[in-house]
Formats: C-alpha cells, sequence, structure tokens
C-alpha cells in the first residue's frame, strides 16, 4: 500500500500524540493503583512511551520537515476516562490494567497500519517494528497480571 508523504508524516504525528499520551496516561495508572509493584511497572511502562517519543522524532527530523507534538485529543478523553474510571471502581488496580489493554490495542493496530505503507522510509519503518513490538509485549504482560488479579 503506498500513500503519500503528507498522509504518512500525519499518521507518523499521531503516533506520536498516541505514545505522548500513553507516556502520560500510564502515569496516571500508577497514580491510581495500590499495588506498589503495579505502580513501578505503570511508571516504567509511562517512561517506555517517552523513550519511543524520543527516537521516533529523531528520526522524524531526518526526514519530514516541522511536525506537531501536542498531546491529541483523543490520547486526553483516554486520560480523562481513566480518571473517570478510577472515581467509579475506587482506583481498582485491575480497571487500570484492562484501560492500558485497550490503550496498547489501539497503538498496536496503528502501528500495523503505518507499516502498511510501502513508502515508509527504512530507519523509521525499523524504529516502528521495534516499538510495536515491544507494544505487543507490555500488552501481554497486562492481559497476564489482569489475569492474575481477577
Amino acid at each position: 500500500m503506498k500513500t503519500d508523504t503528507r498522509e504518512i508524516k500525519d499518521q507518523l504525528e499521531e503516533i506520536l500524540e498516541k505514545n505522548k499520551d500513553a507516556h502520560k496516561g500510564y502515569h496516571k495508572a500508577a497514580e491510581n493503583v495500590d499495588d506498589a509493584s503495579l505502580r513501578r511497572y505503570f511508571e516504567r511502562k509511562a517512561e517506555n512511551r517517552k523513550t519511543f517519543n524520543k527516537a521516533l522524532e529523531s528520526e522524524m527530523v531526518n526526514h519530514y520537515e516541522g511536525f506537531d507534538t501536542d498531546g491529541s485529543f483523543k490520547g486526553s478523553m483516554h486520560r480523562t476516562w481513566m480518571d473517570v474510571k478510577s472515581l467509579f471502581s475506587g482506583n481498582d488496580d485491575e480497571a487500570m490494567l484492562e484501560e492500558s489493554i485497550r490503550g496498547d490495542e489501539a497503538a498496536v493496530e496503528e502501528y500495523k497500519d503505518v507499516l502498511n505503507d510501502t513508502t515508509l522510509p527504512a530507519g523509521i519503518a525499523q524504529l516502528i517494528r521495534q516499538q510495536k513490538d515491544e507494544i505487543q509485549s507490555t500488552l501481554s504482560q497486562n492481559r497476564t497480571m489482569e489475569d492474575i488479579r481477577s
């Protein structure tokens, strides 16, 4: 599948925004859980997403002129939903894991969509593939932890 440069740049900017939002969302999840080990886990995942963006921003500077890295509206809604969910669930650890799973499932799909573009620069494609694989690994870990807690 071939897309124009503007479209792929927009998709990459969206991934940047979502990772920024995931960074904030994982921090929010860390604030809303009782279990100390789960809190540390969420904090590590938040920092991981921050690292993702630094690497992707660096690659994008090499290939594209200017891009917007402010958090997306959808991501802000996601964080707000986590806040509301924590009010109704009493900051339930399982609820935070469920929402993390939902967010990571959506991220994996977005990464796959970007990887379908055959015009994606090789360095960016490799980075996107690595990040997608890490998110899939996190998704698996989140599901395992959720199963243990249910």
